[in-house]
């Protein structure tokens, strides 16, 4: 018989508990607790030589053989959280499902060969729903040419959660970290920033006249989609972000082998200094070089808020932030699709942004999305 399963043993266990001076996950933050479930899984390690890289990448590394690398990664998605269905169409998010773990891949530079997919869904869901869900992921694995190769459910009593794992591949040479970057070398990123918040803004608003009909028993008859069509591009990096496995299809086509890489989910500002910290570095990235699309800059204005805040802080971009020593330069200079925002700086100097006044200000207390955040 399992000893301390009474019904009288566990309520003193539970008012003990109560009474315990707990330390609520909000005061370490999301990335505090990462690092103290990475410190009790460091033990582990010692199990599996092959096993390169543990927590604190954005994939873990396994070494299967000499001549490859396999990189994995996993990511949870969890309704009311990550996604609301008041606003998200399922196909859109079963495609955003796959591609924000295709980021991670594509941020070791790598690429994804197969994927595992576990759902925990209410039971009251449709069955059309979840098929809806799949095309959107299907969609978006023959786009990205991996495999879904298996995975799980289970029902849920507190909404959709969607967990994928993927595995990529890589060769020992092209493998990046975020570790690697030097004073010196050159900061750039792919794509534009601040057009996911900006969509995430308009989608929120909407969101919040629609429940303002339905409370005031109202009737709501606009179409959402065809309402935004002029914001199309902000709600479309939003709703469907696309991993940039063009832009490491062209690092290898190339031979270029960035010094260091991370994707840039939780924004700009925490992302680089996720680069600095494992490098042990600064940065100075200049506010005129960040590429912030004009129509984003637009809705910030509609909306009385900032661009430039978005971009630092909004996350859900999904491009990649790298680093090249300068004399790479000329290798990705002609590419319009990356843009050069800054410099590697010694660790003294810290993590800085250089107004277009030409005022450094410390990047140190802005940060992007942490789950735990009071």
């Amino acid at each position: 018989m399992r000893q301390g399963l009474g019904i009288n043993n566990y309520y003193t266990k539970l008012n003990l508990l109560k009474n315990m001076p707990f330390k609520a996950i909000p005061e370490i933050g999301e990335f505090g607790l990462i690092n103290k479930i990475a410190a009790l899984a460091a033990p582990t390690l010692a199990a599996v030589p092959e096993l390169l890289t543990g927590i604190g990448d954005d994939c873990a590394v396994f070494q299967p053989s000499a001549e490859l690398l396999q990189v994995s990664t996993t990511d949870i998605l969890a309704e009311l959280v990550h996604f609301d269905l008041m606003t998200t169409p399922l196909k859109h998010l079963g495609s955003k499902a796959i591609s924000v773990n295709v980021s991670d891949i594509c941020a070791m530079n790598a690429l994804p060969r197969y994927a595992l997919i576990s759902l925990a869904v209410p039971q009251s869901f449709p069955i059309a729903m979840i098929e809806e869900l799949y095309i959107g992921m299907s969609h978006a694995a023959k786009e990205y040419g991996l495999a879904i190769a298996g995975g799980d459910t289970s029902a849920s009593r507190s909404g959709l959660v969607i967990s994928i794992t993927i595995v990529g591949e890589v060769s020992p040479e092209q493998l990046t970290h975020r570790s690697g970057a030097k004073p010196g070398e050159l900061l750039c990123v792919t794509g534009s920033l601040g057009g996911a918040a900006a969509g995430l803004k308009l989608l929120m608003r909407e969101k919040e006249i629609m429940l303002n009909h339905i409370e005031n028993n109202e009737p709501y008859t606009k179409n959402v989609m065809a309402d935004l069509k002029e914001y199309s591009e902000a709600i479309q990096q939003q709703l469907l972000p696309l991993a940039r496995i063009d832009i490491i299809r062209y690092f290898h086509s190339k031979n270029i082998h960035p010094s260091s890489m991370i994707d840039i989910s939780d924004g700009l500002s925490s992302d680089l200094k996720h680069i600095c910290h494992k490098s042990n570095t600064g940065a100075l990235i200049h506010e005129n070089h960040l590429p912030i699309h004009s129509s984003t800059r637009r809705i910030a204005d509609e909306l009385q808020d900032d661009a430039l805040t978005w971009a630092l802080t909004g996350g859900e971009d999904y491009q990649l932030l790298f680093t090249i020593p300068r004399e790479k330069y000329q290798i990705i200079a002609d590419t319009r699709e990356i843009s050069i925002i800054g410099e590697i700086t010694d660790p003294d100097s810290g993590v800085n942004l250089c107004d277009r006044y030409g005022m450094n200000i410390d990047l140190a207390s802005i940060s992007g999305f942490d789950h735990f955040s009071s």
